[in-house]
C-alpha cells in the first residue's frame, strides 16, 4: 500500500513511524513532512491547505490512502478534494470537520444528540460576553469559535483576562467550568462503525504542577491506571456513538477520528471539546501501544468497513511522551536555535524523539521552527519505567532556552491517580 501522510508535526511524525513498521505499507511519503519522517520516508513540498495541490501530489505518487494529520487541511476541505479525486481519505470532509472547526456547531450537534457536556453560550459581542461571564462565574471558560491552533482556549479566574481573550476573536463560547481530571478517547469512525482506541492523558499547562498558561500540551501517558475499567464503554454510549449518528441524521457522515475531549466531573464525563482529528501529543503515546497495524485500520475507516474490525491489539506496558518546547513557548517561541542530543536520546534504551517544530538550516543543522520541538517518548513495563526511559531521552538533549515539565505521569505512576 502507497501511504501519503499530510502535516509536518510530532502527531504526524507518530503517525507516519507506526505506517512505516507497517509490513502492509510498501511506500511511505509524508508532505510536507520533518527532518524525523525524512529518515523512512520521502518528504514532498506541498501547502496542505491546499486541496487541489495536495490531490495532485497524491495522484503523482499512485497514493492508495492519504492520511490527514492536522485540522487546518480537514476544515479547508482537503479530504472532499481527494475523495473527489477518487483517493481514499483518512479524514473527514469540510462539513463533518465543523465538529473542530466551529465550537458552536460542535456545541449545537452535541446538544442535538443529548451528550453531556458544558453548558455555555455563544457569543458575538462584548456585551453578550460579559453576560456570560456574570452567568457562569469563575472560573472563566472562553474559547474562540474557530481554530486557532492550540491557543484559542482561556481558563482564568482574572475577568479582565478572560475579557481580553474574547475581544480578540469575533465570536467566541463562553461555558462553564468543569471541574475534573481530564481524558482524551480517540475514536475511529467511517461514518457509521466506530472502534476506540485506549484513553490517554495529556498536560495543557506550560509549568509543572499545572501552571502557567494553556498550551497545545506538553506532554501525556496511556493507559490510565486509575481509569474504571467501564469509562471507554461509557463514553462509546454517551458520546460518540450518538454523535457520529446525529451527523449521520444531518447527511454529514464522520469518516475519520473523532478525539473527545473529557471532564471526569462527579456527575459523570462531560465533553470538554471534539477534534476531527488524532491529538496532539496524546497520539504519540496511543500508537506507541498500539500492536495492530495501522494502515488496515486507517484503510477500514476510509473505505466504510470498518465494521469488519472487531479489535484492536494492544503491546502491553505504558508510555509516556514529553514535550521539549523552544524559549518563550507558548507565546511568542524562538526559532532558529540548535538542536543537539538527538542521536544520543534515540540511544537510550526504551525511548525515542519523535520531531514536531524542527528545521534543517543552510548548513543542515537540525534547529527550532515551531513552539513544541520535540516529542520523547518512552515506553515500559509500566508508568516509572516510561518516565525513567522518557525523561533519561530529555536529558540528552541540547536547546538553548528550551523548557519542558518534569511531572508528566507522576502522580499516575505513583498511584496517586490522575494529575
Amino acid at each position: 500500500m502507497k501511504v501519503l501522510v499530510l502535516g509536518g508535526g510530532g502527531r504526524e511524525h507518530a503517525i507516519a513511524r507506526a505506517l512505516a513498521r507497517d509490513p502492509q505499507v510498501t511506500e511511505l511519503h509524508c508532505a510536507p513532512g520533518n527532518p524525523g519522517t525524512s529518515v523512512f520516508a520521502e518528504n514532498h513540498v506541498v501547502r496542505p491547505t491546499d486541496p487541489v495541490a495536495v490531490a495532485e501530489l497524491a495522484g503523482r505518487l499512485r497514493a492508495e490512502l492519504v492520511v490527514i494529520g492536522p485540522e487546518a487541511p480537514l476544515v479547508a476541505g482537503v479530504a472532499d478534494e481527494l475523495r473527489r479525486a477518487g483517493i481514499p481519505c483518512f479524514g473527514p470532509d469540510r462539513a463533518a470537520a465543523r465538529l473542530e472547526g466551529s465550537k458552536s456547531f460542535a456545541k449545537e450537534v452535541m446538544h442535538a444528540a443529548g451528550v453531556p457536556t458544558a453548558a455555555s453560550r455563544t457569543c458575538e459581542n462584548s456585551g453578550e460576553v460579559a453576560e456570560a461571564l456574570d452567568a457562569f462565574g469563575p472560573p472563566y471558560v472562553v474559547k474562540a469559535d474557530g481554530l486557532a491552533a492550540g491557543k484559542g482556549v482561556v481558563v482564568t479566574h482574572d475577568r479582565e483576562a478572560a475579557e481580553r481573550h474574547a475581544a480578540d476573536t469575533d465570536r467566541v463560547v463562553v461555558e462553564e467550568y468543569l471541574d475534573g481530571p481530564e481524558v482524551s478517547l480517540f475514536a475511529l469512525s467511517d461514518g457509521t462503525s466506530v472502534l476506540p482506541l485506549l484513553p490517554a492523558q495529556d498536560f495543557k499547562r506550560a509549568l509543572d504542577g499545572d501552571a502557567g498558561p494553556n498550551t497545545g500540551g506538553m506532554g501525556a501517558y496511556c493507559p490510565l491506571p486509575w481509569a474504571s475499567a467501564e469509562l471507554v464503554d461509557e463514553v462509546m454510549r454517551s458520546v460518540v456513538v450518538p454523535t457520529v449518528a446525529e451527523m449521520a441524521r444531518r447527511d454529514i457522515p464522520f469518516q475519520g477520528v473523532l478525539y473527545t475531549g473529557l471532564a471526569l466531573t462527579s456527575a459523570g464525563p462531560r465533553v470538554v471539546e471534539f477534534n476531527a482529528r488524532f491529538g496532539d501529543p496524546e497520539t504519540q503515546v496511543v500508537l506507541d501501544r498500539l500492536d495492530t497495524p495501522l494502515a488496515g485500520l486507517l484503510m477500514a475507516t476510509a473505505t466504510g468497513a470498518l465494521g469488519g474490525v472487531r479489535s484492536v491489539s494492544w503491546r502491553p506496558g505504558a508510555s509516556v511522551s514529553v514535550v521539549i518546547a523552544a524559549e518563550n513557548y507558548p507565546a511568542e517561541p524562538a526559532t532558529g536555535d540548535l538542536i543537539e542530543g538527538v542521536a544520543e536520546a534515540n540511544d537510550v534504551a526504551g525511548a525515542y524523539v519523535l520531531h514536531a517544530g524542527t528545521a534543517l538550516d543552510d548548513d543542515g543543522r537540525l534547529v527550532t521552527a515551531g513552539g513544541r520541538v520535540l516529542n520523547v517518548v518512552g515506553s515500559g513495563a509500566d508508568l516509572t519505567e516510561a518516565r525513567t526511559a522518557a525523561y533519561a531521552a530529555v536529558s540528552q538533549i541540547r536547546i538553548r532556552g528550551a523548557q519542558y515539565r518534569t511531572d508528566i505521569a507522576r502522580a499516575a505512576a505513583d498511584g496517586a491517580g490522575p494529575a
